[in-house]
């Protein structure tokens, strides 16, 4: 019963974020026909591709065909590619889950080692250097962050391409720039977590079958901390589904982020609406994911689920 609420919940979600989309990109200055036409082109012209696309009909109008299309998961074609949305969503985005799935790599294995040091050297400057990294990692922007990665690491070194998709080696820049953030937010939240645990009654009761400190921490301390952890890494799945823009435009990788910010120049109404609702459907999809696993990790979450619906 829970997750049939959740799931309705969600899909109310994804209806307004649809609409507020398709509304905004009719609302917002800027008109595709002379971005397609230029601005010289003849009237005759003008009117007549407004037609072969529909824009001529009243916005009403427009929005009822864009939600039939919608229910055949029929997203229309891109006035600039001149190709089915659907087609060209489908090219980018095992490119955007490659970056994400990268970045989520990277966040986490630099949180769980910021975050269980911080937390076993507390108190400590190797405490304190933690918590700066994590500082730092909050604040510098991606936008600022890609380019000195740029930089550094591939006009100075030389180690990596300095953009596109070819391989291995040009996904290092884009995943350390994108999960630097979320690495940073999950290592403060860890080290949190843990030091709370440390005082709990079964910690101490551990400690007094003569368990090492190091044991205690990984085997006992560690899945309880992850309760808040996985909650709030699901949260952050949107972040990096948002940074993604910025940080494939910033590396010319060839991702829905960037296809995004493409359709969003060229004044692409329709490209625009399907990226965008795949980022709203993706980000929904994964915080019920998170819901899931954090049952999974805690069970009286399931067992106070089950008797709420008895």
């Amino acid at each position: 019963m829970l997750i049939i609420k959740r799931t309705l919940a969600a899909l109310l979600v994804i209806f307004g974020v649809s609409v507020a989309v398709f509304v905004l990109t009719h609302v917002i200055p800027g008109d595709p026909i002379e971005v397609m036409l230029g601005e010289r082109a003849q009237a005759a012209d003008r009117a007549a591709l407004a037609a072969a696309y529909g824009l001529d009909r009243s916005l009403p109008e427009q929005m009822l065909h864009y939600y039939q299309g919608l229910l055949t998961l029929d997203l229309g074609e891109s006035f600039h590619y001149h190709r089915p949305v659907v087609e060209l969503i489908a090219e980018r985005l095992p490119a955007t889950a490659e970056l994400a799935v990268a970045a989520m790599v990277v966040s986490l294995l630099v949180a769980l080692i910021l975050g269980m040091v911080s937390a076993w050297y507390r108190n400590s400057w190797i405490d304190d250097g933690a918590r700066v990294l994590s500082l730092l990692g909050v604040s510098i922007p991606n936008f600022w962050l890609g380019p000195m990665l740029i930089l550094a690491g591939a006009v100075m070194l030389g180690w990596f391409p300095v953009s596109g998709r070819q391989g291995f080696s040009s996904l290092v820049l884009p995943a350390i720039t994108l999960g630097t953030a979320l690495a940073a937010i999950v290592a403060r939240m860890l080290r949190n977590s843990l030091l709370e645990i440390a005082e709990a009654d079964f910690v101490r009761t551990a400690r007094a079958k003569g368990l090492s400190e190091w044991t205690i921490l990984w085997r006992h301390s560690l899945r309880n901390a992850l309760l808040p952890v996985v909650t709030l890494v699901g949260l952050q799945i949107g972040a990096i589904l948002g940074g993604s823009v910025i940080v494939e435009t910033v590396f010319s990788w060839p991702g829905v982020g960037r296809l995004t910010v493409e359709a969003i120049q060229s004044r692409d109404y329709p490209l625009v609406q399907g990226c965008v609702l795949l980022i709203a459907v993706l980000y929904v999809v994964i915080n019920l994911l998170t819901d899931v696993a954090y049952g999974l990790i805690d069970p009286r979450i399931r067992l106070s689920g089950s008797a709420g619906a008895n």
